[in-house]
């Protein structure tokens, strides 16, 4: 019953909704959005950007004031004159795609000095599992799992030989004033490495991994290097490679052609008193040594008394010292030792810590650092390094 007073008008004015409101007004559709637009304040018009009066040698004045993570970053995307000119100021860079190595590198950063070309060798998930096995991923690094193997780790796959050799020589055609470098080596002789060897003169920092010593001979092609990083290739992650690891016959290669060394460090070599030997020999200006992991045979440490020139050596990772370090008038000692270095390392044997402490007799400071079978009379030995004045534990 409708309400007195209340005629059908007055029905249709109660039940008036949302479809009634867009008739109102101009009895229009849209005529409350019509309203609504032509009521809002027009927008300002865009200011012209004042930096393309800069010219780019200004400019880039300007983006070199910036800070590390704001120059790749923000300022980077704010347009593409802003990110040819921040890559034009780029001096290190880590590449994760080796398409882009060879394509568009030199052009999108072509004043780099620092270059880390070892995640970009590792080959994608997708590319490395055609089969949808299982991935075990660290970083960039991925390895396929294999449950009835024994290990059930896989290999790290890598790009193919023919394009690191590529993509290495287009960096030594595009940057010659590198001066660090991070790569893998091919599983074979290659002309890659030298090509950067021919291309990058002022190179003095490598790092090189997956080596083996058919690969280390490129690198006795770099004269004028400082500072260099072998990393072997050992069989558990990068598969049984061609040619084995680094054994006596790479440290010999390289000690012969990389004579003005001043750092090394060796990752899972192999090699025995020769090798250490010729790198003492012939590296007269090597000052620090760095063993990582080491597979040697028994009798190393004695080689070390022909590095005349080392101010620390640092053991890092090793699952042994020397199995049979010799008699003890044999060793030698390293009288310009400096410091002794010991970071996570088994040094259950007895024998083995007491050969070390006499040739680093001449160490002034000894760090200990994360190792393990350290009992307390083994302290003790530490005493044969007569000009210790510091230890740390």
């Amino acid at each position: 019953m409708p309400e007195p007073g209340l005629g059908d008008l007055g029905q249709r004015q109660l039940l008036k909704g949302w479809p009634d409101l867009w008739l109102v007004g101009d009895n229009k559709p849209g005529g409350l959005r019509a309203r609504s637009m032509a009521a809002a304040p027009p927008s300002p018009p865009l200011e012209p950007d004042q930096t393309l009066a800069l010219p780019d040698a200004l400019l880039l004045r300007v983006l070199a004031c910036l800070p590390e993570p704001h120059l790749t970053g923000a300022a980077s995307l704010v347009c593409r004159r802003w990110t040819r000119l921040a890559g034009r100021l780029r001096r290190r860079l880590a590449v994760r795609d080796w398409a882009f190595v060879a394509h568009r590198l030199p052009y999108r950063f072509p004043d780099l000095a620092d270059l880390d070309l070892f995640p970009a060798s590792i080959a994608a998930p997708t590319a490395a599992a055609p089969h949808a096995s299982p991935l075990l991923t660290c970083g960039a690094v991925s390895l396929t799992l294999d449950a009835s193997a024994d290990p059930p780790l896989g290999a790290c796959r890598f790009v193919d030989d023919d394009a690191l050799d590529r993509g290495l020589a287009a960096v030594a055609a595009s940057f010659p004033n590198l001066r660090r470098l991070s790569a893998t080596a091919a599983s074979s002789e290659s002309g890659g490495l030298m090509a950067i060897a021919g291309g990058c003169p002022t190179l003095q920092e490598l790092e090189l991994h997956r080596c083996t010593d058919l690969a280390l001979r490129p690198v006795s092609a770099f004269a004028h290097l400082q500072i260099l990083r072998i990393v072997a290739a050992a069989p558990a992650l990068y598969g049984p490679a061609e040619g084995g690891g680094v054994t006596d016959i790479g440290l010999t290669i390289l000690a012969h052609g990389c004579k003005r060394l001043v750092k090394l460090e060796l990752q899972g070599c192999e090699g025995s008193y020769d090798g250490i030997a010729a790198v003492g020999r012939c590296c007269a200006m090597l000052e620090e040594l760095t063993i990582v992991d080491h597979r040697m045979d028994g009798g190393w440490l004695a080689a070390l008394a022909f590095c005349g020139n080392l101010k620390t050596l640092r053991l890092q990772s090793c699952r042994r010292i020397d199995d049979d370090p010799g008699p003890a008038e044999h060793l030698g000692a390293c009288l310009t030792l400096e410091s002794l270095q010991l970071h996570r390392c088994q040094l259950r044997d007895r024998s083995a810590l007491h050969a070390l402490f006499l040739v680093c007799e001449g160490a002034r400071e000894i760090q200990v650092q994360n190792c393990w079978g350290l009992e307390d009379d083994m302290f003790a030995l530490a005493g044969l390094c007569r000009y210790t004045r510091t230890s740390n534990h």
